[in-house]
């Protein structure tokens, strides 16, 4: 096994990085080149969920394969760090990490926009993160279990049928789709949360504690679980994106725009999905240095398109699209430009976070 390819996730490994993350002087970027600052030094990879899940598996992909396109090929190490919906790891990024271009992480897309729809990004501005890149412009649905009496997405609107799903961290897709899908739409869903992200939702599904789940991402459902779907152990349901994914639609799955039929609805849905357009984000913290971000963003695609990395992938059952660092932020800057009176919906569509009881 290589240095590139550590994959720490014990507790001691974790207080290890936190130490390394949180300590030492920051020097402004001096005059050496991002290969001269990257030699020899280790780059931290925060992975903001929980580990066996689709984002961990893109994370520990990518750990194994970025370093080697950073100028001074460093040593990349992926860090288990959830919580919260990525916003532990996302919250340690901006306030506390290293601005030198040492750290990065993963994190959910949910966690971006939590300070204009939610109630926990206070402590951070999701316009200043600096940009690495997405992995995928992703595709969302929603599944039910083939024992369900949910068969079709119009199932849903019927008042004697209804889904139950299984659900992580507040900021998590599988927790906040279905939530605005029956909050705005009126969709029967059930939300049953505190389940260990979406593996610990899906074997909710099969032990039959749920009968499905709403908010997987197509991309790594599909090659994970394609013998769910080609022997209709579950129901595709609907499409939940901005536009129509190829394959999906070729295989008959409605888009959610065919429920929506008022204006309004529709925009409040357009941006909740909207988040879709960089579903796998790798961020850094404000005020790397210019010259190193642009060095990680062109590893970062150079890694994306090399032979190694995409064999890799498809191995691990993981598709990729990527987007770059300079899209990612431009969809960012857009999003956080929405109306305050369309965010304040889709904010109370999401619900309200209830409050962790205080131990005696």
């Amino acid at each position: 096994m290589t240095t590139h390819s550590r994959l720490h996730t014990t507790a001691g490994a974790l207080i290890i990085a936190g130490t390394m993350i949180s300590a030492g002087v920051i020097t402004p970027a001096a005059a050496e080149t991002p290969a001269e600052f990257y030699k020899g030094k280790t780059v931290t990879l925060l992975v903001g969920s929980s580990p066996g899940g689709g984002y961990a598996t893109y994370a520990g992909v990518l750990a194994r394969h970025m370093g080697r396109f950073i100028p001074g090929q460093p040593n990349l190490v992926a860090q288990s760090l959830p919580g919260a919906g990525s916003l532990k790891a996302t919250k340690l990024l901006y306030a506390r990490s290293k601005k030198d271009g040492t750290v990065m992480a993963a994190v959910f897309m949910g966690a971006i926009v939590e300070p204009m729809l939610g109630e926990q990004g206070k402590e951070f501005d999701a316009t200043k993160f600096s940009y690495v890149g997405s992995l995928n412009r992703e595709t969302s649905m929603c599944v039910s279990w083939h024992t369900s009496p949910v068969k079709t997405f119009a199932d849903l609107f019927d008042k004697n049928k209804k889904l139950v799903v299984g659900a992580s961290g507040w900021t998590s897709s599988i927790r906040q789709y279905p939530t605005v899908l029956k909050n705005i739409l009126g969709a029967n869903f059930e939300v049953i949360s505190g389940y260990d992200g979406s593996t610990g939702a899906r074997l909710a599904m099969e032990r039959g504690e749920t009968n499905g789940i709403c908010g997987l991402q197509w991309s790594s459902f599909a090659t994970s679980h394609r013998d769910w779907i080609d022997d209709k152990k579950v129901n595709v349901l609907v499409q939940l994106a901005p536009t129509p994914h190829p394959e999906m639609t070729k295989l008959g799955i409605p888009m959610i725009w065919d429920f929506v039929k008022k204006q309004e609805d529709k925009d409040a849905l357009m941006l909740m999905f909207a988040q879709l357009d960089f579903g796998r984000p790798y961020i850094m913290p404000p005020g790397v240095p210019a010259d190193r971000l642009q060095a990680m963003r062109k590893a970062f695609l150079d890694m994306a398109k090399d032979p190694a990395f995409l064999d890799e992938a498809k191995r691990a059952k993981i598709g990729v699209d990527p987007v770059s660092g300079e899209e990612v932020t431009k969809t960012v800057a857009d999003l956080y430009k929405t109306s305050p009176a369309l965010a304040l919906r889709v904010k109370n569509a999401l619900g309200k976070q209830p409050k962790k009881k205080k131990k005696k």
